[in-house]
């Protein structure tokens, strides 16, 4: 009898100096909660991550010629590094009657460029610059051939002398044929509904990680505007990339 009731005096004491934790209330729970969420990192998006994986392979292009009136006229394109010697492929447009090329790579660098090979079948163009820049950051290639309708798709360029600017979407359609006016007939094109403009020619049609899978050439609108209306066209990195000969994918 005295044993029990000595426990329970002991069980009182050491609970009257060293009482148990209170227990949780709604405020409790919902503090802890914030202060979780507060310090959790949100993983960039995957068009973030595409950004920077392509973006120090970017080119600005800007050429000079004469237009029809004999005068000076100015071009504006955009290419990307394709290998380590500084291979730029970009859209033959771009360049194809200019008598003076420049480039800027997304470090700054600027430079005189020529004309060093064309695929005139696939509106390819491959310049190489006379003074690139100390880091040669080539873009990674994809492969074309497993693009699905549906797929994301970005595209990274400067339309309208935005420099670099990103745009996205997705994969359209396949095997599309573009006839360019005053050109010959454009087979086997991607079509991405990611906004391309003026300036974006040339530049790298991206899937979702950040590997380039064509080269924008075209944008259709059936007005006389040359603006985008949803639909824009790339070639195949397959098929552009033998252009700076590169394997095929």
């Amino acid at each position: 009898m005295w044993g029990v009731l000595a426990t329970f005096l002991a069980l009182w004491i050491y609970h009257g100096l060293f009482p148990g934790p209170a227990p949780l209330t709604t405020a409790d729970v919902k503090n802890t909660y914030a202060q979780i969420m507060a310090s959790a990192t949100v993983p960039p998006a995957d068009s973030a991550l595409v950004y920077q994986a392509i973006q120090p392979s970017v080119v600005l292009i800007q050429t000079k010629g004469a237009n029809t009136t004999g005068q000076d006229d100015g071009g504006l394109g955009t290419g990307v590094i394709v290998n380590d010697t500084g291979a730029i492929l970009t859209a033959l447009h771009v360049v194809t009657q200019s008598t003076e090329i420049d480039v800027t790579f997304a470090d700054g660098t600027k430079s005189p460029a020529v004309i060093v090979n064309t695929q005139p079948e696939n509106d390819i163009a491959v310049l190489q610059a006379s003074q690139p820049p100390a880091q040669i950051v080539p873009a990674t290639l994809g492969n074309a051939n497993a693009l699905r309708v549906g797929d994301e798709a970005f595209v990274v360029g400067n339309p309208l002398g935005l420099y670099s600017s990103m745009s996205a979407g997705v994969i359209s359609g396949l095997e599309r044929t573009f006839s360019p006016p005053n050109g010959r007939e454009i087979q086997h094109l991607i079509q991405v509904d990611a906004a391309v403009n003026p300036g974006n020619s040339g530049g790298p049609l991206l899937n979702r990680a950040g590997q380039v899978v064509g080269i924008v050439t075209a944008l259709i609108n059936p007005t006389k505007e040359d603006v985008f209306i949803g639909i824009g066209l790339a070639v195949p990195i397959s098929s552009a990339a033998s252009g700076a000969g590169l394997p095929p994918d």
